[in-house]
């Protein structure tokens, strides 16, 4: 009954906030729905829409506030209530079942040619399924290790930059030198550990998700898959460089004892570092190193943020024409900055803002060409076999309740089921 009343809520409140239409006279309304949460991100949003309106009289957009936390769940009651936004913010990994159920629009003919080459094809390929292409990916997000700066000049260990990584060989060895008497060379914040976990594989070479000639996904847990876990797993349990504690915590949790000298490192997404510039204490010294790299170098899984049009909006050409808008170099930099994130756009990345050494910008920026698309973008059946196998088996795995044959064993063998279901 609860999870009826929930939906049944979902659906009012996505009735008041659905598609626009056209006034009588003339004028075409189109609904935007953000994701933006944080303040610099949320006052870009709205200004650039201000920026529209005032040129665009035959046009208005407006702003309605969505929230990552229910975004799936929202959009689903929306769509089959006939009642979507026109302009939809959301991520790439949560398009396939939307793209594949028809309820978005193929953006192939509707983006101009200016948009469709600034943005790299590796991006493009996060938002497309099958033939068509179904959301535009403008911001991205690296994952890096965020270091505490006294620490590591102190212990006189090499400082890894992206023309000169670490490989996870160095990084385990360094994060056992930092670690004693309490403290730790590195806390991993895992409470989510799937896509950290295959995001970082990619560049040792890991794949997991195998597309046969006949379009069928298989899993296979290979030798370049397990380099991380691996890694992870005997930091934790072999070494004790990194923290056993913050294995099930996020990001934020692992903050107050970076600070705090407990930690000398936290591999955190890049959006992080406005969480830190804010939270600091006075004095605390802090700075942004690449992610160790493999044998496919620094390359690693992002699943961008992304734009898309719903397929029953009445005005899709319009609503194409305003993501342009938001997304031309300079709008699309103003994104970046608000939400402390890499914009994809091959001009916006050339901004002087973003590579500037303050706040570690410039390191996040020359990770920008290494991103690639997350391993599981386009496999169906992913979320099941995320939250059903390979959580658990990942979270037992890290603990040290299970080894790696019990882990290959699991995410193949069970998670070739769940795949099959969805494969049919």
């Amino acid at each position: 009954m609860r999870t009826k009343a929930i939906l049944v809520l979902l659906f009012l409140l996505t009735a008041c906030t659905g598609g626009g239409g056209t006034s009588d006279d003339g004028t075409v309304t189109l609904r935007f729905q953000s994701l933006a949460w944080q303040e610099e991100s949320v006052a870009a949003n709205k200004q650039l829409v201000k920026e529209w309106n005032a040129t665009h009289p035959d046009v208005k957009v407006e702003y309605v506030q969505g929230s990552w936390d229910s975004v799936h769940d929202q959009l689903l009651t929306s769509f089959e209530g006939g009642e979507a936004p026109d302009i939809i913010h959301d991520a790439s990994d949560d398009l396939a079942d939307f793209a594949y159920g028809g309820y978005l629009a193929d953006l192939t003919d509707l983006l101009p040619a200016r948009l469709k080459s600034d943005i790299p094809q590796r991006s493009w390929e996060t938002t497309t399924f099958g033939d068509g292409v179904y959301g535009v990916p403008f911001l991205q997000e690296p994952r890096v290790l965020v270091a505490n700066a006294k620490w590591l000049k102190e212990s006189g260990v090499r400082v890894p930059t992206p023309d000169k990584p670490w490989s996870w060989p160095e990084f385990r060895r360094i994060t056992e030198q930092l670690s004693g008497d309490g403290t730790y060379g590195v806390a991993w914040p895992l409470k989510e550990p799937v896509s950290a976990t295959l995001n970082l594989s990619l560049s040792a070479g890991g794949q997991l998700f195998h597309r046969g000639a006949d379009g069928k996904v298989t899993i296979r847990f290979e030798k370049g898959d397990e380099v991380v876990p691996r890694t992870v797993h005997d930091q934790a349990n072999t070494d004790h460089s990194a923290s056993p504690t913050t294995l099930g915590s996020s990001g934020s949790d692992t903050l107050p004892g970076f600070f705090g000298g407990k930690y000398a490192m936290v591999p955190l997404g890049f959006s992080y570092r406005q969480q830190i510039a804010q939270q600091a204490p006075k004095g605390f010294a802090w700075q942004v190193l690449p992610a160790p790299a493999g044998a496919d170098g620094l390359s690693q899984g992002v699943s961008p943020q992304t734009l898309s049009v719903a397929e029953d909006s009445p005005h899709q050409r319009e609503a194409a024409e305003f993501i342009d808008f938001l997304l031309r170099p300079k709008n699309m930099v103003r994104l970046a900055l608000g939400d402390w994130m890499l914009p994809t756009g091959t001009q916006a990345l050339k901004d002087p803002a973003l590579h500037s050494a303050e706040n570690g910008w410039a390191t996040g920026t020359a990770l920008a060409a290494h991103l690639r698309s997350a391993p599981a973008q386009s496999v169906r059946g992913y979320p099941e076999w995320k939250d059903k196998v390979a959580t658990p088996a990942f979270q037992e795995y890290y603990s040290g309740a299970i080894g790696l044959d019990a882990l290959r064993a699991r995410l193949e063998k069970d998670g070739n089921l769940v795949l099959a279901r969805y494969q049919r």
